[in-house]
């Protein structure tokens, strides 16, 4: 639930939070818990490589378990928590053995539900099966991309992609993007929808709200200097006079930035620029 407050101040004015209705505690479980180390976006030599990063709230890393490999076990939902590593919720769950995981809550779990994995398990929101054994033209999520691997796709906030068909050892699948995209059918998915749908629809109002989540300003590069920027310089209010380009001086805008990796290109059936509002452009 998104909830606005009173304009008492410029920054009040502009920004919404998300209450979180769905989170049960705000206590996490301290054996799933690790150290976090910031690296402020700089390599081992202490360069800038990735830049707008820096600073930020401390966090603690929650261990995930993407693979859920326990199969035949139920596992009982004990809380749904919040997550400052990722944009959607997290569940614990507890197997009967009493090991504790965290898994990504999807919409519908709720606190005492079980949830089961395997190969042979009822199609239902929160438990976790092959490709091969989920019916076509379910929602599912954190999907794997080698069998074994654990889940790779799919993992934001609201995320779901749909199964849509299943032809030889492959399976179908129709990403958030508009993508479609074959999967071995052995990789394991997810099924239903990722919660906390309304995180896009949260407006921070403020730079201070962006520097609590570690992101620090971003310069034009048309503000700069030539010196700095392919498209610093000029008088006035210049356009920069060629195509937009980064500041190493790639394309900004409808340039090709892929990798030619054979394994993961040649197994995308539509790729996600040929779709424009959920349409099929060709």
């Amino acid at each position: 639930m998104i909830k606005t407050y009173n304009r008492t101040s410029p920054g009040r004015r502009n920004s919404s939070v998300n209450i979180r209705q769905e989170v049960t505690t705000t206590t996490p479980e301290k054996s799933l818990l690790r150290p976090l180390k910031k690296t402020g976006g700089r390599n081992h030599s202490g360069m800038i490589t990735c830049r707008h990063i820096g600073g930020g709230h401390k966090r603690m890393y929650r261990v995930i378990d993407f693979k859920r490999t326990k199969d035949g076990q139920p596992a009982s939902v004990m809380t749904i928590e919040y997550d400052p590593n990722r944009s959607c919720n997290i569940a614990l769950v507890q197997y009967e053995d009493g090991e504790k995981r965290y898994i990504l809550a999807p919409v519908g779990v709720t606190v005492g539900m079980k949830l089961v994995s395997g190969e042979k398990v009822e199609p239902k929101v929160g438990n976790c099966m092959p490709l091969a054994s989920i019916p076509l033209g379910l929602e599912v999520h954190n999907i794997e991309m080698t069998p074994g691997q654990g889940g790779k796709m799919v993992r934001t906030a609201g995320g779901t992609a749909k199964l849509m068909a299943r032809e030889g050892v492959h399976a179908h699948v129709v990403l958030p993007s508009g993508e479609t995209r074959m999967v071995n059918a052995k990789c394991r998915a997810t099924i239903g929808q990722l919660g906390n749908l309304e995180h896009s629809s949260t407006r921070w109002g403020k730079a201070g709200r962006k520097r609590h989540l570690g992101i620090r300003p971003t310069t034009r590069g048309s503000a700069m200097n030539p010196v700095a920027h392919p498209m610093g310089g000029g008088e006035g209010r210049r356009s920069g006079g060629r195509h937009p380009v980064s500041r190493t001086g790639k394309l900004s805008k409808g340039g090709k930035t892929r990798r030619r990796r054979k394994t993961s290109s040649r197994m995308i059936l539509r790729r996600r620029r040929n779709v424009r509002n959920g349409q099929l452009v060709l």
